[in-house]
């Protein structure tokens, strides 16, 4: 008998594992919704202004913000410069510039579909590369 309640204490009833399981998938759900917000290609950067602004949020939030961020003005660059390079050159340097920019704001969107693959699963927001720049840029400016 006294076995069989010293193994009841180390066992937490059902209702109890119930419980924990529900607050912690809350939680987590809760942080995976807002990571996938972050990424979604444009709209994603003003949620992300607004975490960096207000210095709110987990160490793991304010990363996939920063790294929305720095894809949405690398993006916004890079698609304002090719346009308006396409706009002062001849009309061969033209088509090649806009092709360059589809392929750009492509690769945009691909790769925040990807990011929000990544949250979808819980792996960690992270680009080679990238994700290393965007932490001392803006860490530096938001801190």
């Amino acid at each position: 008998m006294k076995k069989r309640k010293m193994i009841d204490k180390l066992n937490p009833s059902d209702d109890d594992q119930g419980v924990i399981t529900k607050e912690i998938t809350t939680s987590d759900s809760t942080s995976t919704l807002q990571l996938i917000l972050y990424m979604i290609p444009i709209v994603g950067f003003f949620p992300s202004l607004w975490t960096l602004y207000s210095r709110q949020g987990t160490k793991e939030q304010l990363m996939a913000s920063r790294l929305s961020i720095t894809l949405a003005m690398a993006w916004i660059l890079g698609y304002l410069m090719l346009a308006t390079g396409a706009e002062q050159t001849s009309d061969f340097l033209t088509l090649r510039l806009q092709v360059l920019n589809t392929f750009l704001t492509s690769g945009y969107f691909l790769v925040s579909l990807w990011l929000i693959l990544n949250a979808v699963r819980r792996k960690k927001q992270r680009l080679p590369g990238f994700s290393r720049f965007a932490e001392r840029v803006l860490r530096k400016y938001t801190s």
